[in-house]
């Protein structure tokens, strides 16, 4: 099947990719290959997974045309100064043996470095030809904003932890006022979608798993999602949710599963979440 698209500042960026994250060897080789096959266009990788290598040798292994897959990176916070960006953005793709990537991320803030050097080293990486397109990770309601008013290029997606349990209303508002996709990363929770019991009685009433549920619920709020998956049978469960729809009454049942304490990935470097 064809897998739709969401639009962004001039990026055409697909639905739905396999989060690469904890990939590793030939498991990580493996899973990219399988995925593309399956019908999988977006791979998203980062310098600091230290999987690039096996990212690209599942991606020339698949045999699927390089045309045909958009593939995102990251590069890690503590290369964010300008010449240390493009040093670490060209060892990516010399990693992923590719001329370009079709995204290139900052992985996470770094307020120790000026927002304004950072965002001028991302820009010439895409007018050098380095990334097709540009986008930032991690990035609160502020963050986006000083980074779209630093910016010469578009950005065209704020990547960041999005599932079930989490409220991301106020990121997801400020990139709609940009015109920045949202890319939602650890769309399952770390495995906790998988055991809820108001999204597995909305799985039912569909013939679906509750993990298909919590994807579908974020395609449809917008989102670009990159469930990541080491077997084979997850990666084809994770695909299948373009088959459905929620309905408004279950988009809003999901709504209300998120708390407080839904965030997972947080650490002392992390920014003031919203």
């Amino acid at each position: 099947m064809t897998t739709p698209f969401v639009e962004a500042n001039g990026a055409r960026i697909p639905a739905i990719g396999l989060g690469t994250w904890d990939l590793r060897e030939r498991t990580c080789v493996r899973m990219v290959e399988h995925a593309l096959r399956l019908g999988y266009r977006l791979i998203d990788t980062a310098e600091m997974y230290g999987n690039e290598r096996e990212v690209g040798e599942g991606l020339r292994g698949s045999g699927i045309p390089r045309d045909q897959v958009f593939v995102t990176t990251k590069v890690s916070p503590e290369h964010l100064a300008p010449r240390a960006l493009e040093g670490a953005a060209k060892e990516s793709l010399a990693r992923l043996k590719l001329s370009e990537v079709d995204l290139l991320l900052i992985h996470w803030p770094n307020p120790s470095i000026p927002l304004a050097d950072t965002i001028g080293a991302l820009c010439r990486m895409k007018r050098e030809g380095c990334a097709k397109h540009i986008g930032v990770s991690n990035f609160t309601v502020d963050l986006i904003a000083e980074a779209v008013k630093l910016a010469t290029e578009p950005l065209v997606t704020d990547q960041v932890e999005w599932h079930p349990f989490i409220d991301q209303t106020k990121v997801v508002e400020a990139c709609r006022r940009h015109g920045l996709a949202v890319t939602a990363y650890s769309p399952m929770a770390r495995g906790a979608v998988l055991s809820d019991e108001t999204l597995r009685g909305i799985g039912a009433q569909h013939g679906k798993t509750a993990g298909q549920v919590g994807l579908r619920y974020l395609v449809q709020c917008g989102a670009v999602v990159i469930p990541r998956s080491s077997r084979p049978e997850g990666l084809a469960a994770n695909f299948a949710i373009f088959d459905f729809e929620l309905t408004p009454v279950e988009m809003a049942d999901i709504a209300r599963l998120a708390h407080p304490r839904g965030r997972l990935v947080d650490w002392s470097g992390a920014p003031d979440w919203d």
